[in-house]
């Protein structure tokens, strides 16, 4: 079983930028396809992005095209997301996800990831 640990969560301010990490140990994430995901207070848990093991290939979901880029590190097992021109509404729980089946299984955006890390609260102050 694969373990994922995010980080970089924080407190920001209307449009700021922040950037998250998630480090895989445990198994090699060699062929996963890997993913963030989130859920604010009272919402449902919403699918940002997925991404191939080697970063080759990723989908981003509409509303997060154009502030938000992930992107990964094979050679590190670390997956990044980068996100710009934060607004109160991406507060949020973040969580970094693995899905063990490979890329070309990928059912955009209903990714069925099988793996979680713990989560990484994001709060943007307006």
């Amino acid at each position: 079983q694969v373990r994922l640990v995010e980080s970089g969560g924080g407190l920001v301010q209307v449009g700021d930028s922040l950037r998250l990490s998630c480090t895989a140990s445990g198994r090699t994430i060699s062929r996963y396809t890997m993913g963030w995901s989130r859920q604010a207070p009272g919402k449902e848990r919403e699918v940002i992005a997925a991404i191939e093991y080697d970063g080759r290939s990723a989908r981003v979901a509409d509303y997060a095209q154009g502030r938000f880029t992930v992107s990964s590190d094979n050679a590190k097992n670390t997956m990044y997301l980068e996100m710009n021109s934060l607004k109160p509404e991406d507060t949020a729980v973040y969580s970094c996800a693995a899905d063990s089946r490979p890329w070309t299984a990928l059912d955009w955006p209903h990714v069925g990831f099988d793996s979680w890390g713990q989560g990484t609260q994001v709060t943007v102050s307006s």
